[in-house]
């Protein structure tokens, strides 16, 4: 069979569970053979299909992700290493980078900047592809996520500092300083949220849930962030499109002031926090 033919005949197949089936054909064909797709839409489509393509097929029947299949993702313009062991990098997730950069535009870029529970690497090493004089650290509790991150790392920034750590355990900032930047996508959909099945039963889940109310990851780390922030640093910390006011609430007990930011879609996104007294220098919409 042509790969043409195949990919039609899979395009059908996998309409029954994604809403991106013919995309997710192409995906899966290029990966399996080892060209980019758009090579593979443009010098390949006559040629005979790779027998592993059928095995990704079915793979991808189970409702298990694409990018855990293939083993890679785009995030910011970087090629990054996924495995089930991290959560999938989306492109929601960029606003926090986008408003970062917005705020120090117009000020001393940041020189130290901290990633906390990274899972890939991905927005510490998007910040550093910004910034790629200044010192990266972050912090990731799971051992696998840590090695995914740091092969990541090696890949894209090796002086940055890819280091075991958990925000829940006393201690863990001891060593750490202070920044100018703090970015971190932490555990917030709530236990019960109604996911997809490839979320729910395909991505961490230490990554992704964080009590009835999705707060108890904030709860935790919001009021540990003053301690973190340098003179005039700045956190930008993403939250479900529902959460701002209560994370805005959160950041202010903590003494932060605290200002919305909403992704491409419009929806809330991200929490740019600094200390009281601080100017936030972001554009985002909302103040509170």
């Amino acid at each position: 069979m042509t790969i043409a033919a195949a990919l039609r005949a899979a395009a059908e197949r996998l309409s029954a569970t994604s809403d991106t089936a013919r995309l997710d054909a192409e995906l899966l064909m290029a990966h399996a053979l080892g060209c980019t797709r758009t090579d593979l839409l443009l010098r390949h489509m006559q040629a005979e299909t790779p027998v592993s393509f059928a095995a990704l097929v079915e793979r991808r029947l189970t409702h298990e992700p694409v990018t855990y299949i293939t083993g890679s993702t785009e995030f910011y313009g970087l090629e990054l290493q996924v495995t089930p062991a991290v959560l999938i990098p989306r492109g929601d997730t960029e606003t926090l980078v986008e408003a970062a950069r917005e705020a120090f535009a117009s000020r001393a870029a940041p020189r130290r900047i901290l990633d906390l529970g990274t899972g890939s690497g991905a927005l510490l090493l998007a910040a550093l592809s910004l910034w790629p004089d200044a010192e990266g650290v972050a912090i990731e509790r799971s051992p696998e996520a840590l090695a995914v991150a740091r092969a990541n790392g090696q890949r894209h920034a090796p002086a940055a500092q890819f280091l075991p750590g958990d925000w829940t355990q006393p201690g863990w900032a001891s060593d750490l300083g202070q920044f100018d930047l703090v970015l971190s996508n932490p555990p917030y959909v709530e236990d019960a949220a109604d996911l997809a099945p490839s979320v729910r039963a395909h991505e961490p889940a230490q990554a992704l849930f964080s009590g009835p109310d999705g707060l108890d990851d904030y709860r935790v780390l919001i009021p540990q962030i003053p301690a973190l922030l340098a003179e005039n640093g700045i956190a930008m910390i993403e939250i479900g499109w529902t959460q701002g006011t209560a994370v805005c609430a959160l950041a202010q007990g903590a003494g932060l002031s605290a200002r919305v930011h909403r992704d491409l879609a419009m929806r809330e996104r991200a929490v740019e926090m600094a200390k009281i007294g601080n100017i936030l220098l972001g554009n985002g919409p909302s103040a509170l």
